[in-house]
């Protein structure tokens, strides 16, 4: 999860709801039943208590809203004052299955329909990991960001809907989201049907991240790789033209680097994210675009590193909307630390903690039995679990595992994938048994499907617009 700027759907829908198809029953429900209450599914859902309408956007076969939710801030104490959490709702019928989303970061607000949605042909519920603006309580009490809050999040709002859409409920999110999924199948394991985690890093033990320096050390080719690391190290050996350069860019647009303590440290984590940065989102085919180190200009230099890493980031502006991120990751999630010997002598900082990344007035303690517990949960009680891993993503060193007591469940690595692996990447014969599973779990497998698993696919037609996926950028600094 890389880069300041996530990659959001850009959607322009010049068709209203007069092109909805046949399929949108519920979508076309008159206003009123004979009993007198309302049938239309913006009604019911905005009957539920605490449930306010922001806006509705519409989409051809569907209906879809942005919605607030007041939820408690502590769970444990729902009388010590609500916040509004946003979620969106992609309505296609309630005699369909239902997809919880959350991408453990900010909620999209443009219709945009996830790969277990395209498998079931459901409706789809999108949540905005709490204290992500707007989703953040005033004042905000930060001892109250944890994963057991924000799975209680999830819980109440499956609970609200599930009277609406009652059929089958599967779980899905990419990296942290991925995480979000797997939390919230830890702590409310009755509540879905099935949970499709991608690329989902599982730092267990946060003190010990030899795992990445392995996979950094034979992933892709070695000519790649020297080519990486060679930049990296010219980029610190030439510091004082690239920071001049960083200092005229930081100026020109009004950044400033209280957060991370100075221009030089927010230099030097950008220069040390390169190389996990661009396995993460590049390919093997993308090596030919790294410059020569020992040939390249400074603005080669600088134009490569800011392609990939982002000079922006470490700015105060650019980890503001990611302060929840950091927060989290240095207190329950972990971040791995990893060596670089190639910067031996040019490095004065090393992988820089998420301490340095939250303001300080923020209190942080650590809690490192929190990723234990859920990683032991995970191998001992997983049921109706996929983890797709990508096989060139740094995050996936670390995956989650099944043991013995495991139940259908899987773990499935799509070759040659970086950070947005997914089912459709998988080799044909995994892509079907995952594909089988999911319709298996969403109650929707066809009957040719459920006789011989060879034959899934996806319920629905492409949609160009729709099906948009791509990866999606996230705050990075070797955080998911």
């Amino acid at each position: 999860m890389r880069r300041t700027l996530r990659w959001l759907l850009s959607l322009v829908v010049l068709i209203g709801m007069a092109g909805a198809t046949a399929s949108a029953a519920t979508a076309a429900d008159p206003a009123a039943g004979s009993s007198g209450v309302s049938t239309d599914i913006k009604d019911r859902i905005l009957a539920i208590p605490g449930m306010s309408l922001i806006e509705e956007k519409p989409y051809p076969g569907y209906r879809y809203f942005v919605l607030n939710y007041a939820q408690p801030v502590d769970h444990r104490h729902p009388s010590k004052g609500t916040f509004q959490q946003r979620i969106t709702v992609l309505h296609k019928d309630t005699t369909r299955p239902t997809v919880f989303y959350t991408s453990g970061y900010n909620v999209g607000t443009t219709p945009r329909r996830r790969e277990p949605t395209q498998i079931v042909d459901g409706n789809q519920v999108d949540l905005e990991y709490r204290f992500f603006s707007p989703s953040r309580p005033d004042p905000a009490d930060w001892s109250k960001l944890d994963i057991w809050q924000a799975a209680s999040d999830q819980h109440r709002v499956f609970t609200a809907l599930k009277k609406i859409y009652d059929k089958k409920w599967i779980s899905t999110g990419g990296s942290k989201g991925g995480m979000t999924a797997t939390y919230y199948e830890r702590f409310y394991p009755r509540d879905m049907d099935g949970v499709v985690a991608y690329v989902a890093p599982n730092d267990v033990n946060n003190n010990e991240d030899s795992a990445y320096d392995r996979f950094l050390a034979k992933v892709g080719t070695k000519e790649c790789r020297d080519r990486l690391n060679a930049v990296q190290r010219e980029a610190l050996v030439r510091r004082k033209p690239l920071e001049a350069r960083y200092t005229d860019y930081a100026a020109e647009n009004g950044y400033t680097f209280t957060t991370v303590g100075s221009l030089d440290k927010a230099f030097e984590a950008i220069v040390l994210d390169y190389t996990w940065a661009f396995w993460q989102y590049g390919l093997v085919a993308d090596c030919d675009t790294i410059p020569v180190a020992s040939t390249a200009t400074d603005q080669e230099i600088w134009d490569s590193i800011d392609a990939i890493s982002g000079f922006s980031f470490y700015t105060d502006q650019g980890l503001a909307p990611y302060t929840p991120y950091y927060y989290q990751a240095g207190t329950e999630l972990g971040s791995p630390d990893i060596e670089q010997s190639h910067l031996k002598g040019l490095s004065r900082y090393g992988y820089q903690p998420p301490r340095n990344f939250v303001p300080r007035d923020i209190p942080m303690r650590f809690k490192p039995w929190v990723m234990d517990d859920v990683d032991s949960w995970v191998r001992h009680n997983a049921r109706q679990m996929l983890f797709v891993y990508g096989q060139n993503d740094p995050w996936g060193a670390e995956p989650f595992r099944l043991g013995k007591g495991a139940r259908d469940s899987y773990v499935f690595t799509a070759p040659g994938a970086n950070h947005g692996a997914n089912v459709a990447g998988l080799n044909p014969e995994q892509k079907a048994k995952a594909t089988a599973r999911i319709l298996e779990w969403a109650g929707v497998a066809p009957a040719a499907v459920q006789a011989d698993p060879s034959k899934a696919k996806r319920l629905t037609k492409p949609d160009a617009l729709l099906d948009r996926q791509g990866v999606e950028r996230e705050p990075f600094t070797l955080r998911p």
